[in-house]
């Protein structure tokens, strides 16, 4: 910590430091009966175990503390951002353990659970298009940062380096660790890229010969939440195009399947993109004879009851 900005706000900067110690460090489940194969192990980091519930509260509490230390945010700012809705979730969190406004940009078909939910913790709601999901709700943002750029600190995840940073820095070494630098395959879907891109740059510094499985929707119109379809959708400038093993396709309807197999088999209630990311790291194994596979999953089924529904029924 910069020593020069602590007179500034200490009582702020104790906030942070406190909230730091409950973002990340999450456990890995290893999957033993939706899949098995002699010789290949396939885990999950069960990412909704921190403040925030969710994959996107690395980078959320990385791009809030960064930005608080470099002073462009602070207690009289509101962070400003576009979300689909598990991003926006964390910013909110830990907004309102550190006494920071929130103000989110998100689809209007966003789930009524996670609308709830971000209502709870006093995040103000603006509704975008959609029709054109999160790309629009970025360009919605924008046009309220350029006409209020006092009012706020525009967070823009798709393009903040501390997205992927926060992977580099705790995710990827969290697997490392939990693993015994065994781990030979790292599967995970690309939404923000974040995830992706920072595990996979430090896993390929530190462990050159891990392959690195990206995964996208098999279609444009699919139905798995945060997730892009990169051939149809604005590219998150935080993009690594060059860091890809393998990019592989993952259907929709075949990961809802695969959230009640995990419940019934694995007694984990899942979301539809974790049971995505375990369809492709599925895949992976059915290919290989040999090999540790670590894939994330991002939330679990709480914030999906219309889904839950679909999948589980009445």
């Amino acid at each position: 910590m910069t020593q020069s900005l602590l007179p500034r706000n200490e009582v702020l900067l104790d906030r942070v430091k406190k909230v730091n110690r409950l973002i990340g460090n999450t456990p890995l489940y290893l999957i033993n009966r939706v899949f098995k194969k002699e010789n290949v192990l396939i885990y999950a980091k069960l990412e909704w175990q921190q403040l925030g519930g969710s994959v996107k509260s690395r980078p959320a509490f990385q791009i809030i503390k960064e930005a608080i230390l470099s002073g462009e945010l602070n207690e009289q700012k509101r962070l400003l951002d576009a979300t689909s809705g598990n991003t926006g979730i964390a910013y909110a969190t830990i907004g309102a353990a550190l006494g920071i406004g929130v103000t989110l940009v998100i689809p209007e078909n966003a789930s009524k659970e996670r609308l709830n939910i971000l209502k709870s913790l006093g995040a103000e709601i603006i509704l975008s298009s959609k029709f054109e999901g999160t790309d629009g709700a970025q360009q919605y943002a924008k046009t309220i940062y350029k006409k209020y750029p006092n009012q706020y600190f525009y967070a823009d995840q798709y393009s903040n380096e501390h997205n992927w940073k926060a992977h580099f820095d705790t995710t990827a070494v969290e697997i490392l660790n939990q693993t015994f630098y065994e781990i030979t395959h790292f599967v995970a879907g690309l939404g923000t890229t974040g995830t992706f891109t920072g595990v996979g740059r430090r896993l390929k510094k530190l462990l050159p010969q891990t392959q690195l499985i990206a995964l996208q929707p098999n279609n444009p119109m699919h139905g798995l939440e945060g997730w892009k379809h990169l051939e149809t959708a604005i590219v998150p400038p935080i993009y690594d195009n060059n860091l890809a093993t393998k990019m592989k396709e993952v259907d929709t309807i075949a990961a809802f399947d695969l959230v009640k197999e995990v419940a019934e088999k694995e007694g984990l209630l899942i979301s539809p993109s974790a049971a995505a990311n375990l369809l492709g790291a599925i895949q992976v194994a059915k290919e290989i004879d040999r090999g540790v596979i670590v894939t994330t999953f991002a939330d679990n089924s709480d914030k999906y009851g219309d889904v839950n529904k679909k999948i589980f029924g009445e």
